[in-house]
Parts: C-alpha cells; structure tokens; sequence
C-alpha cells in the first residue's frame, strides 16, 4: 500500500452506527483523519467521538444527495462505505427503500469517490447475498448467488458496483460479507428487538418463527478487526472476505438467554414456520478460512458474543433508566 493510502483521510459513510462508530475509533486510534457522513436516522451522534476529537468530523447529509457531502471528499484516499439500509423487514414493506438506500446510494459514493481519485473503497455486504445455500459452511466462491430479499439483492448489486468501478477505473474494492453483527450500538436485530419486546411487555416475548433459525453472530469490533487487516495486507483490485464465526447459535438459545437475563419468568410465544419473515434466510454459517489465513480470527464465539452483548444492553438500560 501507498503511504498516501495508509495516511489520507478516511471517509466513513454510515460511521455514527453499529459498524461505522467502532471503524471511526479504530480509524483515529491509528492517527488517521475520519470524516463521517451519516443522516442519522438510525445512526447516532453519541456513538461517535465528541466534536474537537483528533482529526474528526462529522457531516450529518443523506448519501442519495453528494452535493451535501462532496467537500468530505477533497485529498480522501480511502472510503468505508456502510450506510445502508439496515432492517431487511422495511425493504419488503417499501419495494423503493433498497434500490434508494443500497444501490442508488452506492453509485453516489463510488461517483465522489471516481471524482476525487479516492484510490480505495470499502464496502459492508452481506451474507444475505448467497440467498439460502446448500453448502455449510458457505464459501466466498459459492453460486449461483441468488439473494431472497430486496435487502440481499442490492447488496449484490452494491458488490458489482464496486467491482465494475474497480476493473475500470482503477478503484481497489474490498468487499465483505457480514454475518450477524452484534454490539451496545445496535440498533436493530434480534437482539435488540428482544430487549424492546420485553420493554413493553416483561411477561411475554414474541419470537417469529420456530425458533429453530440458526446463524453466526460476530461482535463488531472482531468484524472491523478482520475489515482493517484485510485492507492492510490485501491489494487484489477486487478483494472479498466473509466474516463470521466458526459456529452459530439458535433464535430459541438467544431468546432464551434474554428472558434470563431479564429474570426469567416472560413466556416465550412462537410465531411458527422456518422462517421468521419474507426474505429471512433461517440456517446460515460463513465458511471464514480465506481471512483466517490472513490471520485473523473472532475472539469470542456466536453464543460468547450474544453473553456480552446482553450483559452491555442490560448496562445501557440500567443506565438510562
């Protein structure tokens, strides 16, 4: 890597959520200038550095529109693009939302970035893009890719944006294929949809589907982990990792471990089905061993990580009242 490349400002779009405030810190640990871009609509400003830390700035702009945060990318050399939008549920219920949201959105990043010869971008993609596979653990060179959800497809249509702008105007991508991404920034997921349920009503908690769903859960400072060693270690012009863990844990496991946590008298109601809803992918599990062999590996299981992030949601409760 160029030493411009490793010391140029870095363009975070969707850095005040649950993925892109752990790669802002990260980022600045590391001494680099952040500029985050975020309309902050799910995203949150307290999750980000106050205003005045190291080399930190924050435009509050919708990516669909670049002439709000075009400036953001003067002399740039890298952008981390992972604002999206994050409930695969709304897109099935606005048939717009992910073209808006995931690809129109994902050309305007790439455009300011191909204006401003930003040399390499990072995009947060999903395990929802091999739709429902046949093979577990499921590698990077599985296929036919056929996503089930309009959230999944324009992820993959995020993907071969970045791969076309790569081949033809020279932009190195680095592309990674999340698997539940769990931490105290959350703002939706499962587990935060249990902790809500529970708000408003201790004495039962629904649960969509038979609860047999099974995925791997990755805390995000593992997945940002694994995200900055592959940027640093990597050159290919298209580069692409799934993140995940080695195992996986039940929708029923969770579930149970919050009503615990919770002092285990809700009752838990399942919806029925294999599926908790229109597009849900129920079994999934990454096969890890391409960034593994970079050196890379989660620190903490998907049950450990579900442990620590119930045991931070109950902080955040507690302190908040």
């Amino acid at each position: 890597m160029a030493e411009g490349q490793r010391s140029g400002p870095v363009v975070v779009t969707g850095g005040a959520g649950a993925i892109g405030s752990v790669v802002v810190r990260k980022q600045l640990d590391r001494g680099r200038e952040v500029r985050v871009v975020d309309n902050l609509s799910v995203g949150r400003a307290e999750h980000l550095p106050p205003p005045g830390t190291g080399k930190f700035a924050l435009t509050v702009a919708d990516v669909k529109q670049p002439e709000l945060y075009s400036a953001a990318f003067d002399e740039a050399t890298e952008v981390w693009h992972l604002s999206a939008n994050s409930d695969i549920r709304k897109g099935t219920k606005s048939a717009r939302l992910d073209l808006e949201e995931g690809i129109l959105a994902t050309f305007n990043v790439l455009e300011e970035a191909r204006r401003h010869d930003v040399g390499r971008a990072v995009f947060a993609s999903s395990s929802v893009v091999y739709g429902y596979p046949t093979v577990f653990p499921t590698p990077e060179s599985y296929g036919p890719l056929l996503p089930e959800s309009l959230y999944g497809s324009a992820k993959l249509a995020g993907e071969a944006l970045f791969s076309a702008y790569a081949h033809t105007y020279g932009l190195r991508a680095y592309l990674f294929r999340f698997a539940n991404i769990i931490g105290p920034h959350m703002t939706h997921g499962v587990l935060y949809d249990f902790f809500e349920k529970l708000r408003s009503d201790p004495r039962r908690l629904e649960v969509l589907g038979d609860g047999r769903q099974a995925k791997s859960y990755l805390r995000a400072e593992d997945c940002v982990d694994g995200m900055l060693l592959a940027t640093d270690v990597t050159d290919q012009p298209v580069n692409l990792y799934n993140l995940g863990t080695d195992d996986r844990i039940s929708v029923k496991e969770i579930a149970e471990k919050v009503v615990a946590a919770h002092g285990g008298t809700a009752h838990i109601d399942y919806t029925g089905g294999a599926r908790g809803w229109v597009g849900d992918v129920p079994q999934q599990l990454l096969a890890i061993d391409r960034i593994q062999q970079l050196g890379w590996r989660p620190r903490l299981s998907s049950a450990a990580a579900v442990d620590q992030t119930i045991a931070e949601l109950l902080a955040e409760r507690s302190r908040s009242g």
